[in-house]
Parts: structure tokens; C-alpha cells; sequence
């Protein structure tokens, strides 16, 4: 088996490391202590009342399956969720006070990227190389939803809106956080597919146009004429931890792989720093993109 160098869960981006199996950073996590509690403190508080699942699903206007989904710690509970089954449950206020200590930012992203979304939180400087799609940071919620509609097999309409959410609250990190920069390259081939329609193609190419405005954020676009590109190994995300430390993420059909192996990273720079020069200049980039929004 593979041996990869990786940040332990707890000490991500805090410099602590251990080697581990690959596939450790590849299985679904056990949900977190916090959604595992207040989901308890749910079923305690509906078996108590007497309720069934279908019975506080009905008196909170939710699904059977996101109930069971919450008191099993997989979901993580809306504002909604919350203030319902407060109302629902005795109206103790123990729902309320529980909900403030709920650990957010898992629920919705696949299990091979959580651990890298964690990371990018904190991260110093990102930079994102994508050949498949425009990245999550950059996308449009129509254009996220479009995404998710064409998944196969096919997402229920809650799984669906949470891979929505959780994508729309992983884009906060842009204006939030005004002073770490965020490098993007992207493929001429991805912005020019019109995912979902001329209309959200359109939407997609304004909101790429507006994110990439704040000084910190800076998109290059690889042109389809390019004679030389040094990534044709498929998309890379690179980044480093507030203590200096370089990481690298790949990811392809199912699977993700976080590396922290310092060789091997160095190599994934070395091909990104070729390719930003490769790629043609933001402002030349950005006057592409205004030339294929007129274009719809």
C-alpha cells in the first residue's frame, strides 16, 4: 500500500504531521463529535415526546430522511431544522444552545475532500489548476446546481442541495479572507462549455468576471492555441499552512489524494509555476472572458 506524509485530522494546518496509509484520507470520516451530540440530544428529545421520526419529520416540515440523517450525526441541521424542532421538542432552549457548538463546513462535500477543504481554511495561499470544470470557488450557484443535476447516478433532491450549499458556503473564503491570494488556471475548453445552457453560461462567465476582482484573486486562462503546457496530468490544487508547510491535492473519478510528501510537492509546484507563465497574463485573460460572454 501506498505511503503517503499527511497532517493528522486535529493538527491540520499546524504544521504536526504522521505518515499514513493513503487510503486513510479516502474513506467517509466519522461525523464529528458535535453533530454526533446533537443529533443524540434530537432522538432523546423526540423519543421522550413520544414521537416517531415520520412524526417530528411531519410537526418540522422536513423529510423522515433528514431527521434520521441528523440524530445520526451524517447532517448537519439548518437554522430551520433547529428552531422547529425546538419548538417541536419542549422548547428548552437545549437545541438552540447545542446548535452554536455544531462544527459547518462538512456536510455536502465528498469524503476524499473534506480534509483538504479543512486545510484550505487556513491556508496562507491557494492556487487551483482545473481542465474539467470551473473551479468551486468560481462557480455560480446555477452553474454548481447544473453540476449536480447531471451526477451520476442521479443525487436525491436533498443530497442535491446540500452539495449546493456546501458549495456556495466553501466561496465565502473570497471575501472573507481579503488578503490570502488565490491563484486560479484555468482551460479555455472549460469556459467555454456551456454547462447547463447559453443563460447560465453566461451568468457563470459574469460571476468569474466579478470574483476574480479583488486584488487577491487572480484567474489565467491556458489557451486552447498553447503549443507547451506543463499539466497534462489532469487539474492540482496546491497550497501552503500558515507555518510554511507546501501541500498538493489531485483528484479524479471517486477518489482524492492529499500530498504532503515534500519531494513529490515540490515537483506539483514546479509544474504550476510553469504553467502560470504558460497561461496568458490575467488581463489578457480577463479580456477572453469578456469576449466569449459576447459571444452568447
Amino acid at each position: 500500500m501506498d505511503i503517503v506524509e499527511v497532517e493528522t485530522e486535529a493538527a491540520a494546518g499546524v504544521g504536526a504531521a504522521r505518515t499514513s496509509p493513503a487510503g486513510e484520507w479516502e474513506r467517509e470520516p466519522h461525523p464529528s463529535d458535535s453533530l454526533r451530540t446533537f443529533g443524540a440530544v434530537v432522538q432523546a428529545l423526540r423519543e421522550h415526546a413520544g414521537l416517531s421520526r415520520e412524526g417530528l419529520a411531519a410537526i418540522v416540515q422536513y423529510s423522515k430522511h433528514t431527521v434520521e440523517s441528523v440524530e445520526l450525526g451524517r447532517r448537519m441541521p439548518d437554522e430551520g431544522f433547529v428552531e422547529r424542532a425546538e419548538e417541536a421538542l419542549g422548547n428548552t432552549g437545549a437545541l438552540r444552545r447545542a446548535a452554536r457548538f455544531l462544527t459547518r463546513g462538512e456536510a455536502g462535500l465528498a469524503a476524499w475532500f473534506r480534509r483538504w477543504a479543512r486545510l484550505e481554511r487556513e491556508a496562507v495561499s491557494l492556487c487551483t489548476y482545473e481542465c474539467r470544470l470551473v473551479p468551486g470557488l468560481l462557480q455560480s450557484e446555477r452553474y454548481a446546481r447544473a453540476l449536480f443535476e447531471n451526477r451520476i447516478p442521479l443525487l436525491t433532491d436533498e443530497q442535491l442541495e446540500a452539495q449546493v450549499g456546501a458549495r456556495m458556503e466553501r466561496q465565502r473564503m473570497l471575501h472573507e479572507r481579503p488578503t490570502v491570494p488565490f491563484h486560479f488556471i484555468v482551460e479555455e475548453a472549460v469556459l467555454r462549455r456551456r454547462l447547463g445552457g447559453a443563460e447560465v453560461w453566461r451568468e457563470q462567465l459574469n460571476h468569474v468576471l466579478e470574483h476574480t476582482l479583488p486584488r487577491n484573486v487572480t484567474l489565467q486562462i491556458m489557451p486552447l492555441e498553447a503549443e507547451y503546457h506543463s499539466c497534462m496530468d489532469g487539474p492540482l490544487r496546491l497550497l501552503e499552512t500558515p507555518e510554511g508547510r507546501r501541500l498538493a491535492y489531485s483528484e479524479g473519478q471517486e477518489s482524492g489524494r492529499l500530498i504532503g510528501d515534500s519531494k513529490e510537492v515540490r515537483v506539483l509546484q514546479q509544474r504550476y509555476d510553469t504553467l502560470r507563465s504558460q497561461a496568458l497574463h490575467p488581463k489578457d485573460s480577463r479580456a477572453l472572458l469578456e469576449r466569449l460572454r459576447g459571444e452568447v
